[in-house]
């Protein structure tokens, strides 16, 4: 696109008075007037025409691929011309509704500069538009370029603070033993013979190899590694709507990559499976040095939803594509009977096949009302009828225990570190 910078306009604009007046004073020379207007157009042609043409501009974007949420990254553009760049440019990059940007505007110097991009919400950000224009060497003329970079940009949980708080567990942990223990005397898996001491069970003593080497031997055994862990994230309406603030389906996805940071550290494998209304995702089983950016980059597809959970169709879903026994960790919630119903019975089939936490977010502002004193008939209202919801929770928990399923509990405060808890547990009790 090529239009007229506000410098044409004044002087096309400042011959119109000139030319009334020579009309008024010098009727003989009216034709003046419009020589001026013809000599501007003719500057705006020649301007249009010189100076780097729209086809040899390009605009260059080198963004980050993801950024936490409540951080922010740099964007770094330039426009580039193949041949003498212009004095000065100016360029502007659009993005959906996930991102933010500064300045709307930038001018750049040396052909190059910065623009802030800050997250708004998790999910898959993306920079839709950019425009560059410059002036002709007159001025008179902007010429302008529209570009479509379609740059996305992953908007993750903030992955920083799940690593440091996972990496203090981790090494608090360590520091008393647990992850010694975990690798070598507990499990099934053969680990290697050793001198029989006070301390070692008995049922451990190899008698042919005691024979062969004329002293006690035991057997020393580790506790397996390669499990695979799966993540259930229900991303449906109510998981989506705010816990202290913040979406209950952020919460879950914090915990869920808490523990897959430490699984992975210890050896075990972990992946990802959201649902709502439908599957929307799932990443399989992921091992390995990259296998946590991976998931956190992955993470973002996990997008807020206004449909209801289907548990029937997702957790069937997950239950078709698992092969191995499996610890699956469920994050959902329920306001009613029917969907806790319907969770129950196609929890069940799970539970036969696989190891399955299910992870609770705990209501505190449910539980803050039922506390509160009542001043009103209001307030008492208000707090029976938190009482039945919390009562009906209740009665379903009780329900997954007896069925075999391994409940954490906890404030959202400490989902995390919990719920790293109760994985170390079941992997010290071998029930893995």
């Amino acid at each position: 696109m090529i239009y007229p910078t506000q410098r044409a306009v004044v002087l096309m604009a400042a011959g119109a008075p000139a030319a009334l007046l020579i009309g008024l004073a010098l009727p003989g020379y009216w034709s003046l007037g419009g020589a001026w207007v013809a000599l501007i157009l003719g500057l705006i042609l020649v301007d249009a025409l010189v100076g780097p043409a729209r086809s040899e501009a390009e605009i260059k974007i080198e963004a980050p691929t993801a950024i936490g949420v409540g951080a922010s990254g740099t964007a770094d553009v330039t426009g580039a011309f193949a041949r003498l760049a212009p004095r000065s440019s100016i360029l502007a990059l659009e993005a959906n509704a996930l991102l933010g940007l500064g300045p709307d505007r930038v001018h750049l110097r040396d052909g190059a500069a910065q623009i802030e991009i800050t997250p708004l919400r998790r999910g898959e950000g993306e920079i839709v538009g950019a425009w560059l224009r410059w002036p002709g060497p007159l001025g008179l003329v902007w010429k302008q370029i529209r570009r479509q970079p379609k740059r996305e940009i992953a908007v993750i949980p903030n992955v920083q603070a799940v690593k440091d708080e996972a990496i203090r567990l981790f090494s608090r942990d360590a520091l008393f033993g647990i992850k010694t223990q975990l690798d070598t005397g507990d499990g099934a898996d053969f680990h290697a013979l050793r001198e029989m001491v006070g301390a070692m069970d008995t049922r451990t003593i190899d008698w042919k190899q005691s024979a062969r080497h004329g002293k006690l031997l035991g057997k020393e055994f580790r506790v397996e590694r390669n499990h695979p862990i799966v993540f259930a994230i229900d991303g449906g309406r109510q998981m989506c709507e705010p816990l202290l603030g913040v979406p209950r389906i952020d919460r879950a996805l914090n915990a869920a990559l808490m523990l897959a940071y430490v699984s992975l550290r210890l050896g075990d494998r972990a992946g990802l499976f959201g649902f709502d209304s439908a599957p929307r995702l799932y990443t399989g089983v992921l091992a390995g040095a990259h296998a946590f950016d991976r998931l956190r980059r992955l993470s973002s597809q996990l997008d807020y939803s206004t449909e209801e959970t289907n548990y029937t169709l997702g957790l069937t879903q997950l239950g078709a594509a698992l092969k191995r026994r499996s610890l699956v960790v469920v994050f959902t919630d329920f306001v009613d009977a029917t969907s806790a119903e319907l969770m129950v019975e196609n929890v069940t089939p799970l539970v036969r096949r696989h190891l399955v936490v299910f992870v609770v977010l705990r209501d505190e502002e449910l539980e803050a009302i039922v506390r509160r004193e009542p001043l009103s008939a209001e307030d008492v209202t208000r707090a029976v009828t938190a009482a039945g919801l919390l009562k009906a929770r209740d009665v379903v928990l009780e329900r997954l225990r007896r069925l075999g399923v391994h409940i954490v509990d906890a404030p959202v405060a400490r989902l995390g570190p919990t719920l790293i808890s109760a994985y170390l547990d079941l992997k010290r009790r071998e029930l893995m």
